[in-house]
């Protein structure tokens, strides 16, 4: 291991040891001021707005050392919740506590490449292709002992969590996708789209290029707050709020990561051989079984209503559209997003 790896490496864990810290003295808490709230036809009490999580864990779950905030009560049906990209665990942070009222034990881990999410080794391939994400959340699952889940994400969690769900359905109690069946197959990816559909992934051809390792590599920050802007226009985020996401690109992993999963979405990158059944399996675009509640909000554009992937969902189902919302749907509307767990549980 070379020195540079090393000081980045310190750097790292004691950036996060420093968060955690903080966290268990209460920085990130908020007043114990309480308000009224309605999820599933019941009134419950709930925090106000968070500034963060109470406390953060770490577990060795597979290939990873993972970082996960936990709430709820331990012996509570559990609810695991994927961020996507660029996001973090904070997505669900008004989320969680509302699940926890319910009784919940919710379970929301940094995915690799994300906050205090890091590699056993340094021989791991710094991998970010569509399985090997999933691999990781039911590793997280064993480790913690948890058998079956409702399992919830959006962006990268929405297709992780329904990845899950097809190939692992007795893992997967119930399923909650933002923006629906976002499995990929690599054949059909090659397709071009009309033009403005193109023009919306201009990120993906950037990443393709050197210069955009490059940039993405000096400008993270500025980066991602530019892609939040440009997927939740009318979110009105202050700078506190995503800068407290923003640590989580610290990750000394987060551009390889990033980088590999959308080359590798354009055939540019290789997967791992290691994953390759698992990934023909999803190729071949597998039905989804468990009960299931798809969101889409404006984000999805002329998608929105679900008809080009609802017959991929062949158990209990149904959909929802959340209008004047953007892509980061559990942060920009907490309550409807909790509604839709409690209620997929309830079917």
């Amino acid at each position: 291991m070379s020195e540079e790896i090393n000081n980045d490496r310190r750097r790292f864990v004691g950036t996060a040891m420093m968060t955690m810290a903080a966290a268990r003295l209460g920085i990130n808490s908020i007043s114990s001021t309480t308000i009224s709230e309605t999820i599933a036809g019941k009134e419950i009490m709930t925090a106000p707005p968070r500034r963060g999580f109470d406390s953060l864990r770490q577990i060795d779950a597979g290939l990873l050392n993972v970082g996960y905030a936990e709430t709820g009560p331990a012996n509570g049906p559990a609810v695991v919740l994927l961020h996507g990209w660029p996001y973090d665990i904070h997505s669900y942070v008004d989320v969680a506590p509302l699940l926890a009222a319910r009784g919940y034990r919710v379970i929301i881990p940094h995915l690799r490449g994300f906050g205090t999410t890091h590699f056993l080794s340094d021989d791991t391939v710094r991998n970010g292709e569509q399985a090997v994400i999933a691999v990781d959340v039911i590793a997280l699952m064993d480790a913690l002992k948890i058998q079956k889940a409702i399992v919830g994400g959006f962006d990268w969690g929405s297709r992780t969590a329904a990845i899950m769900a097809a190939l692992w359905p007795e893992r997967v109690k119930a399923l909650i996708a933002v923006s629906g069946y976002l499995i990929v197959n690599l054949k059909a990816n090659l397709q071009p789209l009309p033009p403005k559909a193109e023009l919306g992934w201009w990120y993906q051809y950037y990443f393709a290029t050197e210069r955009g390792v490059l940039g993405y590599t000096a400008n993270t920050s500025d980066f991602n707050k530019l892609i939040w802007q440009i997927a939740s226009p009318k979110w009105k985020f202050d700078n506190a709020t995503f800068d407290r996401t923003a640590a989580s690109f610290n990750n000394p992993d987060h551009v390889k990561i990033v980088i590999h999963n959308y080359r590798w979405r354009l055939s540019m990158a290789d997967g791992e051989a290691k994953y390759s059944d698992l990934e023909q399996k999803l190729f071949a675009g597998p039905p989804i079984s468990v009960p299931t509640i798809t969101i889409a909000s404006d984000f999805d554009g002329a998608a929105a209503d679900g008809k080009a992937y609802a017959s991929k969902f062949t158990g209990k189902y149904s959909h929802r559209v959340l209008s004047g919302i953007g892509h980061n749907v559990p942060q920009e509307d907490p309550r409807s997003f909790a509604s839709a767990i409690v209620d997929v549980d309830g079917d």
